[in-house]
């Protein structure tokens, strides 16, 4: 992570977050760094110092169906995705 960027939440870097009508988390225990969201995802997820993905204040750049697909992506399925009344996106 660079010094110019900023997380989404400072006090829970891997959310849960919401962006517009999407609410998502990284399952820190399912991370194991592979890194494809940051591929599919750049503007949402980089990796900490820890090689776990956590999510940057500029999530909203990403489309909803980007960070869709890069949960779609990770190949653990350690990105759980929700709308905003709490039903799962991703996993199914």
């Amino acid at each position: 992570m660079s010094d110019d960027q900023k997380l989404k939440n400072p006090s829970s870097p891997s959310g849960p977050v919401t962006v517009r009508d999407l609410k998502f988390h990284v399952d820190r225990d399912l991370c194991i760094g592979a890194a494809t969201c940051v591929a599919i995802a750049p503007s949402t997820f980089v990796m900490d110092s820890e090689a776990k993905a956590i999510i940057l204040d500029s999530a909203e750049a990403d489309s909803n169906e980007t960070i869709i697909d890069a949960a779609r992506g990770c190949p653990t399925a350690a990105i759980i995705v929700e709308d905003t009344s709490g039903n799962k996106i991703f996993p199914q």
